[in-house]
């Protein structure tokens, strides 16, 4: 995997077109708000194959050894309401759900092995995660304006003893959950290339309600039993799918309807990550 062997791949009008790749780096997010602050095209993409600072969601770190996975940020430059930015965590899940079966279906996978997506933004294959996604918005100083990071970890190749111990029971990669690698050059142009698809539906109506079909098809907790963590106190609810804007609809134990917001609270399932 090299600039070469991703822009070749390419098959997209502009996502991904200007690209910036690293053998190693701190985290893509930062290279993609360098990018953004500098006054870059949307769909500036950077990749790197190892990076030594990557961030995950709540401030965790991202395991990434060299060789094996996808780390990359996208930066884009949205013309919506600032408060319908959280909903491209969302697309962007999507499209690296759609890209991910794709590929694995090229690879001869079995089409009972699919990816799911746990609610809001993790793929999950085999009941583990295997990407991560963490969507950041920045101001413009003194215009005004904004532009979104949207970092992804993806665990394409890596195999099964290379993830900490203390993770292995919940987290896993393509390889490690079917046996198969996969291209990642041609991984991430079809993520680029759902993604450019998917964005120009959201942004068509600033909202998910030309993606909530698809969304809720891969939502592994859709009409299951959930533990909702709530830093007020725990409880249980049935998920039972999204609204347009990508809030999570409950029924909790009183059977009343409730609305989750991401970043809020987390969601987990009674037995297991899922």
């Amino acid at each position: 995997m090299d600039k070469k062997t991703i822009e070749a791949a390419l098959n997209t009008d502009y996502v991904g077109r200007d690209l910036e790749f690293y053998p190693v780096i701190d985290s893509t997010n930062n290279v993609a708000k360098a990018a953004g602050d500098e006054g870059r095209a949307s769909g500036f993409l950077a990749v790197a194959d190892r990076q030594d600072a990557g961030r995950g969601s709540r401030g965790r770190s991202w395991i990434s050894p060299a060789g094996h996975n996808i780390f990359m940020s996208l930066m884009v430059r949205p013309k919506i309401p600032m408060d319908k930015v959280s909903g491209l965590t969302l697309v962007m899940a999507l499209s690296v759900s759609e890209a991910l079966d794709k590929a694995m279906t090229a690879a001869g996978v079995s089409d009972d092995v699919r990816t799911g997506i746990k609610w809001p933004n993790d793929i999950v294959l085999n009941k583990r995660k295997i990407c991560g996604i963490l969507t950041e918005l920045h101001m413009m100083p003194g215009s005004g304006e904004y532009f979104v990071v949207i970092g992804c970890g993806i665990n394409v190749n890596q195999p099964s003893d290379l993830f900490a111990e203390e993770i292995r029971d919940m987290a896993g990669s393509v390889f490690s959950e079917t046996g198969k690698e996969l291209d990642r050059s041609k991984l991430i142009a079809l993520c680029m290339k759902y993604f450019e698809e998917n964005y120009a539906r959201y942004v068509e109506r600033c909202d998910l309600s030309l993606l909530k079909d698809e969304y809720e098809k891969r939502l592994l907790n859709r009409d299951s039993k959930v533990k909702i963590l709530d830093p007020k106190g725990e409880y249980e609810a049935v998920a039972l799918g999204i609204n347009k804007e990508g809030a999570l609809l409950i029924k909790n134990e009183k059977g009343e309807s409730e609305e989750i917001i991401a970043g809020e609270v987390s969601v987990r399932g009674l037995y297991g990550y899922v």
